[in-house]
């Protein structure tokens, strides 16, 4: 059954970092484009259209863009490109609603800043804030960047301004400076600033510390420890916490000695399908079959039948 309007907008409520404000617009036009088209014209874009509410902390890429455009080639009349169908073709399976769960939760608490339940360091952060706060070298730093920029202009709507973020393995997508641009001098300045004072921002005029963290990405769980942290791993963080946060993702047991298993299931999965196939050329049915089978397979004859059927359907 199809979704309705006010049921999305719901499930857009419970999402973090505003989702809803950011994505109401698009989910309006995807209804209403469905009720006038038909649910045919936009049963293409369906899966993409779910991934709008899944936890933006899982998506691999802007999804939001690419239903835009999807969306704009409908509403038109027109077809979707190859490229475009085979994108679509290409999503990754959409999380489980428990994964969902876990991770909007997971959200909510690093919108707010909050990761007590991971870091149990919140003594030794809170000292190094104030410290940061009271430092007078750092403050006259700043003031002089203010003296030569309109830093509000650089500020986002709570007032803070971030320096460039770096990423995994440390590949940044862009790491030139523009220097003919103005707000990319007043970057790559304020960069610099928060490089020597070992910062993330600035919210008006009082300094944001880099704390210990731990962040889920599309792709895996990121724990970044500042470069001048004093990193006790016993004591710094919550490794139980971690790693449920982690294992939600990674269900499936892995090992040298499940790989081993896996492998000799396979091996026996091959040899029972050619089994079947001798049982069906022999007329072979019910517990003559079952005999066969199990002698072959180096089964005792009172192996219970759903092994067998288990075998078939996990290769």
């Amino acid at each position: 059954m199809a979704s309705t309007l006010k049921h999305d907008l719901q499930l857009l409520d419970a999402l973090a970092y505003h989702r809803k404000d950011c994505l109401l617009d698009d989910v309006r036009r995807f209804h209403a484009l469905r009720r006038k088209l038909g649910a045919r014209a936009v049963t293409q874009i369906e899966a993409l259209y779910r991934w709008l509410f899944i936890p933006i902390t899982l998506w691999p890429l802007n999804f939001q863009d690419i239903f835009q455009t999807c969306l704009d080639v409908i509403g038109a009349g027109g077809q979707l490109e190859g490229d475009m169908r085979f994108l679509l073709q290409s999503l990754p399976e959409i999380p489980s609603e428990s994964v969902c769960r876990v991770v909007a939760e997971h959200e909510r608490l690093v919108q707010r800043g909050d990761y007590k339940n991971l870091v149990t360091t919140t003594a030794k952060f809170d000292s190094i804030e104030k410290e940061a706060e009271r430092n007078p070298d750092l403050l006259h730093s700043w003031q002089a960047i203010k003296q030569r920029w309109e830093v509000s202009g650089f500020a986002d709507s709570k007032g803070v301004i971030r320096r460039t973020f770096t990423t995994e393995r440390n590949l940044r997508p862009s790491f030139s400076v523009d220097w003919t641009r103005p707000e990319a001098r007043f970057q790559a300045a304020f960069d610099a600033f928060c490089s020597r004072w070992n910062l993330y921002g600035m919210q008006g005029d009082k300094p944001l510390s880099m704390n210990l963290s731990v962040n889920l990405t599309p792709h895996g769980t990121m724990i970044f420890i500042p470069a001048y942290w004093s990193f006790d791993p016993k004591r710094d963080l919550c490794w139980s916490a971690v790693k449920k946060l982690h294992r939600v993702r990674s269900l499936k047991k892995q090992g040298e000695v499940l790989s081993a298993g896996i492998a000799e299931r396979r091996k026996m999965a091959v040899k029972l399908q050619k089994l079947d196939v001798e049982a069906k050329r022999l007329g072979l049915r019910g517990q003559s079959k079952h005999r066969f089978l199990c002698t072959d397979l180096g089964w005792v004859e009172s192996t219970d039948p759903k092994r067998l059927a288990r075998l078939r359907r996990e290769f």
